[in-house]
């Protein structure tokens, strides 16, 4: 989230010439930026903050943005991820499952791959 007393602000449409030109030499243009902050990349948004009529974002929620990218929780995150009862059911169910069928191994074991 973005703190506007510590941050630098940066409108929107200033953001391409904050970045560094891509390997053609042209600068990004600001549609990209926008669809950062609406839809993200991978399930990762831009922040940004409204006041008045202008959308900001700041040099450090770019830095956010880019590290989280970058960085191995960037996969795209789980909508409704499954709660620590509803996987212990799971498993349970699993199992019973692996038990009725005569199964020695665990499903989780890695031996029974």
């Amino acid at each position: 989230m973005i703190d506007t007393g510590v941050e630098n602000l940066i409108p929107l449409r200033d953001v391409p010439r904050c970045l560094p030109p891509r390997p053609n030499g042209k600068r990004l243009h600001i549609s990209a930026v926008y669809r950062w902050t609406l839809r993200g990349v991978r399930g990762v948004r831009l922040e940004t903050v409204k006041i008045g009529g202008t959308t900001y974002t700041s040099r450090e929620a770019i830095q956010r943005f880019s590290e989280r990218l970058a960085g191995p929780e960037s996969s795209p995150q789980l909508v409704n991820p499954v709660s620590r009862g509803r996987q212990r059911r799971i498993e349970q169910a699993n199992a019973a499952v692996a038990m009725a069928l005569g199964l020695d191994r665990h499903p989780h074991d890695s031996a029974a791959r």
